[in-house]
């Protein structure tokens, strides 16, 4: 421990500060656990009234817990000496160099706005058909990440449909998702058209 406080003290670092700063870190770890687990129940509970996907109710809590951690890096920083100002001015300038970098590439912050809001929204699931008109672009949904809809058509090819494609055309949903096809091939689904029983009919009965 002696060996500890003199190479800090070599270097100029105070033990107070690193104590500090052990203490704030320990301290944001549990206040971020118990916020977590509040939002997670919090959400549950919201889930079957907003109609809230578990894609969405992640993005939310990792959305507070990234948001957490950066303001916890914020007082280290305060108490290690560094002026907000100062980091302001690094954020500022980073954001400016990222946006300029992004502006020529519009089209990739399009399409992952467009995904959250497509799993916020859900207007159509994973296996249910899509037709995209008036480009007559049809095919059943198989995947979607933070780009592009993957549709599958009839004769096995495949479609990459970029997610803000969805939101500039007008498209068709029809069919199924593909838990409820697994549920009706397994008999746990009722079909959507029931079954006509064949009866006996008597020459005397009209």
């Amino acid at each position: 421990m002696t060996q500890i406080i003199d190479w800090l003290n070599q270097h100029n670092i105070s033990v107070a500060t690193v104590a500090g700063t052990v203490a704030i870190l320990i301290v944001a770890a549990l206040v971020i656990f118990a916020v977590n687990r509040l939002l997670q129940r919090w959400l549950t509970y919201l889930q079957d009234r907003l109609h809230l996907t578990f894609e969405a109710n992640l993005i939310v809590r990792r959305i507070v817990v990234i948001a957490s951690w950066a303001v916890t890096g914020f007082i280290i920083l305060n108490v290690w000496g560094v002026g907000l100002s100062g980091v302001w001015a690094v954020l500022i300038s980073a954001v400016t160099v990222v946006g300029v970098g992004f502006l020529a590439t519009w089209a990739m912050i399009s399409n992952l706005t467009a995904s959250f809001f497509l799993v916020l929204w859900r207007p159509f699931h994973v296996g249910q058909i899509v037709e995209v008109l008036p480009e007559n672009l049809k095919g059943r949904v198989t995947d979607r990440n933070l780009m592009f809809t993957t549709l599958r058509e009839e004769s096995g090819a495949v479609l990459q449909i970029p997610n803000n494609f969805f939101f500039q055309k007008v498209f068709r949903v029809s069919g199924e998702t593909a838990v409820s096809a697994g549920l009706r091939e397994h008999g746990e689904i009722a079909p959507l058209v029931p079954e006509i029983s064949e009866q006996k009919i008597s020459p005397g009965e009209p």
